[in-house]
């Protein structure tokens, strides 16, 4: 496994993230937890998930199938660098009760505490806002974040699904209090087919010393050789990808991906996870495998280097819109 750091700091972790969001819902808890060992093995030691994991009636689960594995022992808990994720209400299913989500400061204390119970250890060592709430000012998360770093249960903090303009908001407030480290990260969306961070959320995290966590870095499968699949009688695209199938435009674009990688003789998936471990401010993309062998198809691609001409071709089917304001004036 190879290492880099997280942004700007000097915490060490893998280039790839091992993303949990399947452990519950799609894969039961001793499979989560082999696949857990399967990463440890392989050298990842950066695991991220979120409170709300799980969904519904299930919210919470996921950390708690976490939490359970630290507990097995073998110094689990201290080989990770832990990410979990604070936004989405985790109140009773029902009608929404009131300062059960989003940030304010007295949701960030509650959900902390929460977290902690459900994972089983006493810090989280990334906590990541899951959202921007656009009710809530900045000073005010910030003075919350610094009391919890006071008590030893966080470390660093991290954003997902920030704007560029928001990355910057954040960064500047907590410079101005001073004591307050401010973002280490954000976690995007972004891979071959889906290039719009690179607009302004990729260079704002850049400025500022964000280490950029790409998720769905294979477009909800789309990226994952989803056509030949189909074509050879195995399993046949679902969700995002098989709405994004549906317009021949992107059925064209998907299977002249697949045709350049074949030519190579590479695997989609594996190609579309080197690509953005090529990427300037990656860290590492998610991977959410649901068994141990879409585990051992991501650990590939950390090896596999990308030649200049495959990495033409890509950009000639999947060109990036380029940095702004060229990318929308001049």
């Amino acid at each position: 496994m190879k290492y880099t750091q997280l942004g700007r700091t000097g915490l060490k972790v893998s280039r790839l993230v091992l993303g949990t969001m399947n452990f519950g819902p799609q894969t039961d808890e001793a499979d989560s937890h082999a696949i857990m060992d399967a990463a440890l093995d392989a050298g990842i030691n950066f695991f991220d998930t979120a409170n709300v994991y799980g969904w519904g009636e299930n919210k919470g689960r996921t950390e708690s199938i976490i939490g359970n594995w630290f507990a097995k022992g073998g110094d689990r808990r201290d080989k990770v660098v832990l990410a979990t994720k604070v936004y989405g209400n985790m109140g009773a299913d029902g009608p929404a009760w009131p300062n059960h989500d989003k940030l304010s400061a007295l949701n960030i204390r509650r959900a902390v505490d929460a977290s902690l119970k459900r994972l089983r250890t006493d810090h989280i060592d990334l906590y990541q806002f899951h959202h921007i709430d656009r009710d809530t000012p900045f000073e005010e998360i910030w003075q919350a974040v610094d009391v919890l770093v006071q008590q030893g249960k966080i470390l660093y903090v991290g954003s997902s699904n920030f704007p560029g303009y928001k990355i910057a908001q954040a960064n500047e407030i907590a410079a101005r209090r001073g004591g307050t480290i401010g973002l280490v990260s954000e976690q995007c969306l972004y891979n071959l087919a889906e290039r719009r961070a690179e607009m302004e959320v990729i260079p704002a995290a850049q400025d500022y010393g964000l280490g950029v966590i790409p998720w769905s870095p294979l477009h909800g499968g789309l990226l994952g050789g989803v056509i030949k699949k189909e074509a050879e009688g195995g399993r046949r695209s679902s969700g995002r990808a098989a709405d994004a199938l549906k317009d021949p435009a992107v059925r064209a674009q998907v299977q002249s991906y697949e045709d350049l990688v074949d030519k190579h003789g590479l695997q989609p998936g594996e190609v579309a996870l080197a690509w953005l471990l090529t990427r300037p401010g990656v860290t590492g993309p998610i991977v959410g495998p649901r068994t141990a062998e879409q585990l051992q198809s991501a650990l590939r691609a950390v090896e596999l280097e990308l030649g200049a001409e495959l990495l033409a071709g890509l950009d000639d089917i999947f060109p990036g819109p380029g940095p702004s304001p060229e990318a929308f004036a001049w």
